[in-house]
């Protein structure tokens, strides 16, 4: 994942108390499509989604559609400048850590249904993020990176020939076919399972 990711240098963020205005001027400037909330240790604690401000406008579009910055919390206790992001953003927020795997990341970023998904460290301190689009791309070429390392690295290493092992590898699912002996089949599938990003092996081996 950290391989992947943009660092959260590049990551702009508000805290709980940045005024809801900000957050939606910034979030537009940016083309973002959503703000993380971090407190005064870059924890996130939060997430603002522009889906959340488009929503809140709509609903309080008046009669004729007009609405404005003004109208995002007409009937707050407290006025509008004063409103901020902790009033609208979304707890906890689903993460994932440098180290997890991308196609584990993938999953989770499809369960929680986000379009993108922010990397934490074990404090859960914000240290990047990434897009699904980018998680997608990540795969394509992990998938590639994965077969030419068992047919490159493993395999020799291990002394096999390639043309006894047939290795297929999709969405970092590998599939092992071809013919070895049992000590062989246990040491590849082995070696296979410890390669980063490989989320499971299939193994099609017959003994010889």
């Amino acid at each position: 994942m950290s391989d992947i990711m943009r660092r959260s240098g590049a990551v702009p963020t508000v805290t709980a108390g940045t005024p809801l205005l900000d957050v939606a001027r910034a979030m537009a400037r940016r083309h973002a499509e959503a703000m993380p909330v971090t407190d005064d240790d870059r924890r996130v604690i939060g997430v603002v989604a522009e889906s959340d401000l488009l929503a809140r406008a709509a609903t309080l579009a008046g009669p004729k559609g007009d609405t404005g910055p003004v109208r995002l919390f007409p009937k707050a206790k407290v006025p509008v400048e004063k409103a901020t992001a902790a009033a609208l953003m979304t707890a906890p927020v689903v993460t994932v850590r440098p180290w997890t795997a991308v196609i584990e990341a993938a999953r989770t970023a499809a369960r929680a249904r986000v379009r993108q998904i922010y990397v934490t460290d074990h404090h859960d301190r914000l240290v990047g993020v990434v897009t699904r689009n980018e998680l997608l791309h990540a795969l394509v070429r992990d998938d590639g990176a994965i077969h030419d390392e068992i047919a490159d690295r493993v395999l020799r290493e291990l002394d096999i020939p390639s043309s006894q092992v047939r290795v297929r590898v999709r969405n970092g699912v590998i599939t092992l076919t071809g013919a070895l002996d049992a000590a062989r089949i246990a040491a590849l599938t082995e070696a296979v399972k410890s390669i980063a990003d490989v989320s499971e092996v299939d193994d099609l081996l017959t003994e010889i």
